[in-house]
C-alpha cells in the first residue's frame, strides 16, 4: 500500500484535501474538496485507502506562540482553541478537523502548519498596531494570513523569486502581501482574517468608528457584530445577491457591478501600498480561486494600476496542500534524525 501524507486545508467555506507521496511530497497523488457542511461524511471517503503515515493541517491562526509546524498533542490542542479568538470562522472548523482525523487515523502523527508563519518576523513598522503598549504587550499585532499560499508562491517560483515581490491571494479570502528577498514584510490582514481588502462575505478594513455607531445606535453585540461583518458583509453585503463573483458577472445588476469595482479598487489600492513599502514592485503574482481564474477582476485592477507603469505580472496556482506536506515531511525528517 503506497505511504502518503495527507493534508487537510480547512477554508471558511470548504475543507480541500491532499494525498502526498510520503518520500516526494511536491508529487501531489489526489486531492479533492467537500463542503464544510459534508466533511464529517464524504471527506474520507472520498480520500481512499492508503498507508497514511502523517496528517498535516492547514491553521489560520496559531495565537501569539504558534507560528512553525508542530506535531499535535493535547496541549497544542488547547492552545489552539484560545487561539479560535483570533479566527472564530476558521479556527472550530480546523479543530473539529483535527478530530475528526485523530479518531480516523488514530496514532497516526497529526502536523499544525500555520497562516501566520511566513509573516512571524515582518519589520516592526508593519506588525506594530497603534494602540497603547499595554494591549501590544498581550500580543495584539498584525498576525497576517495565507501565508502557507505565500510559501508555495515562492517555492513555485524558485530562483526566479524577484526582489520586490507582491502576492495578491484572492478566494473568497483575500489579501495582499509584500515580499522581499523572499520574506514578508508587510500583509494586508491584520489581528484576524477579517481585515484588509473587501471579501467573499467580509468587510474588510472599516472605519472603527462604524462599530461603535453599531454598538451604541443599534445596540450590537459581539457576537452580532461578528455576524455582520465577516457573514453578511464584503461582496454579499454590496451586491445583496451572493459572495460567489461568478454569480456577480452572471447577474449584472448596477449593485452586482457595483460590488465587484469595490473588491477590485479594494485591491488595487492595498497593491499600490505594498509598493510603498517595497519601494517599487518586479512582480505581481495573482493567486487564489479568483485571482487565478477571474480574467476580468484581474484585468481592472491592472487598469487600476496603469499609473505605475508596466508592472509584470503572473498567474501561479496556490499550492497549500503541497507546502503543508513539504513541512510535514521536514518534521518526520527530524524525528527519523
Amino acid at each position: 500500500m503506497t505511504r502518503v501524507i495527507l493534508t487537510l486545508n480547512g477554508g471558511s467555506s470548504s475543507v480541500k484535501f491532499g494525498v502526498h507521496a510520503a518520500d516526494d511530497p511536491a508529487r501531489e497523488i489526489a486531492a479533492g474538496d467537500v463542503e464544510h457542511a459534508g466533511a464529517d461524511t464524504a471527506l474520507f471517503d472520498r480520500i481512499g485507502d492508503y498507508d497514511v503515515v502523517a496528517i498535516g493541517h492547514r491553521i489560520v491562526h496559531g495565537g501569539t506562540d504558534l507560528f512553525a509546524p508542530v506535531v499535535i498533542d493535547a496541549g497544542i490542542v488547547e492552545r489552539l482553541e484560545r487561539a479560535s479568538a483570533f479566527a472564530p470562522l476558521h479556527g472550530p472548523a480546523a479543530l473539529a478537523m483535527i478530530a475528526l482525523a485523530q479518531a480516523r487515523y488514530p496514532g497516526v502523527p497529526q502536523v499544525a502548519c500555520f497562516d501566520t508563519g511566513f509573516h512571524a518576523h515582518m519589520p516592526a513598522i508593519a506588525a506594530t498596531l497603534p494602540i497603547p503598549a499595554d494591549l501590544r504587550a498581550q500580543g495584539v499585532r498584525r498576525y497576517g494570513f495565507h501565508g502557507l499560499s505565500c510559501e508555495s508562491i515562492l517555492a513555485e517560483l524558485g530562483e526566479s523569486v524577484p526582489e520586490r515581490l507582491i502576492i495578491a491571494h484572492l478566494g473568497n479570502g483575500a489579501s495582499v502581501t509584500a515580499v522581499r528577498g523572499g520574506r514578508s514584510v508587510d500583509t494586508s490582514m491584520g489581528l484576524t482574517p477579517s481585515g484588509g481588502v473587501v471579501m467573499g462575505t467580509r468587510a474588510g478594513d472599516i472605519d472603527p468608528g462604524l462599530l461603535l455607531f453599531l454598538l451604541r445606535e443599534h445596540g450590537l453585540d459581539a457576537d452580532s457584530l461578528e455576524e455582520l461583518l465577516d457573514r453578511r458583509s464584503g461582496l454579499l453585503g454590496l451586491s445583496g445577491v451572493s459572495a460567489d463573483l461568478r454569480v456577480l458577472h452572471a447577474t449584472d445588476t448596477a449593485a452586482t457591478r457595483l460590488a465587484i469595482a469595490i473588491f477590485c479598487r479594494s485591491v488595487a489600492k492595498q497593491i499600490a501600498g505594498m509598493a510603498v513599502a517595497l519601494g517599487g514592485v518586479d512582480l505581481i503574482v495573482f493567486t487564489g480561486g479568483i485571482g487565478e481564474h477571474d480574467a476580468a477582476v484581474r484585468q481592472s485592477i491592472r487598469a487600476d494600476l496603469d499609473w505605475a507603469g508596466a508592472i509584470p505580472v503572473r498567474v501561479i496556482a496556490a499550492q497549500e496542500n503541497r507546502q503543508i506536506a513539504r513541512h510535514v515531511a521536514r518534521l518526520r525528517a527530524s524525528w527519523d534524525g
